[in-house]
C-alpha cells in the first residue's frame, strides 16, 4: 500500500513536532535543575534577601505576552490565507520579541545600577544565578528569534498558506513555550525570595 501525500505530510508533521517536544522537555530539565539549584543556594549566608527584581523584567513579562498573542494571530491568519495579516503579526512578533531583549538587558544595567553584580569579586551569588538563567534563556530566545525570521523569510516566499502551516505551527508552539518558560522564571524569582 502506498502512502498518499496527505498521509505524508502528517507523519512529518507529527515527527517534527515530537522532535521539538523532546528538546522542550530537555530545556525544561535545564532550567528545573537550575531552579533547584537556586533553591539549595538560598540557605547560604551570603545570600540576598531584600534584592528586588528590576521593573525592566516585568516590562519584558508584558511583552513576551503580547509576542505569543501576535505569534498566536499569525497562526491563525494563515489558517484562513490572509497573508497581509499574517505578515503584520509576524513583523510584530519579531519587534516585540528584540524588545523583550532590550528590556532583559536594560534589566541587567538596573541590577548594576542598584549596585548589585553578577560577575567578579563583587557579584553575589543571588545575582549570579539571575544572569546564568537569564542568559540561558536569552540563549533559547535567540534559537527562537532565528526560527522566526526563518519563518518570516518562508512566508514571504509563499511557503505558507491554509493547507501548509507546519512552520507557523512548530515556531507558535516553541515562542509559547518560551513565553511559558519565562513567566514561570520570573514568578519564581519574584515569589522565591
Amino acid at each position: 500500500m502506498e502512502m498518499t501525500i496527505q498521509e505524508h505530510q502528517e507523519r512529518k508533521a507529527r515527527s517534527y513536532k515530537m522532535l521539538l517536544w523532546f528538546a522542550m522537555i530537555s530545556i525544561v530539565m535545564v532550567f528545573a535543575g537550575l531552579t533547584s539549584a537556586y533553591v539549595i543556594s538560598k540557605s547560604r549566608p551570603d545570600w540576598l534577601n531584600d534584592f528586588v527584581l528590576p521593573s525592566a523584567f516585568i516590562g519584558s513579562t508584558v511583552v513576551m505576552l503580547l509576542s505569543s498573542l501576535t505569534f498566536h494571530l499569525a497562526k491563525k491568519s494563515i489558517q484562513n490565507d490572509k497573508h497581509k495579516a499574517t505578515t503584520l503579526y509576524l513583523l510584530g512578533t519579531l519587534v516585540l520579541g528584540v524588545g523583550f531583549v532590550v528590556l532583559q538587558f536594560e534589566g541587567f544595567s538596573q541590577v548594576i545600577e542598584a549596585g548589585y553584580f553578577f560577575t567578579g569579586s563583587e557579584s553575589t551569588i543571588t545575582t549570579s544565578f539571575l544572569y546564568v538563567v537569564v542568559i540561558v534563556h536569552l540563549a533559547h530566545l535567540f534559537g527562537g528569534l532565528i526560527a522566526l525570521l526563518i519563518i518570516i523569510y518562508n512566508h514571504f516566499k509563499q511557503k505558507y498558506n491554509s493547507g501548509q502551516t507546519l512552520g507557523i505551527e512548530l515556531g507558535a508552539m516553541f515562542w509559547h513555550f518560551l513565553d511559558f518558560l519565562w513567566v514561570y522564571l520570573f514568578l519564581f524569582f519574584y515569589f522565591y525570595k
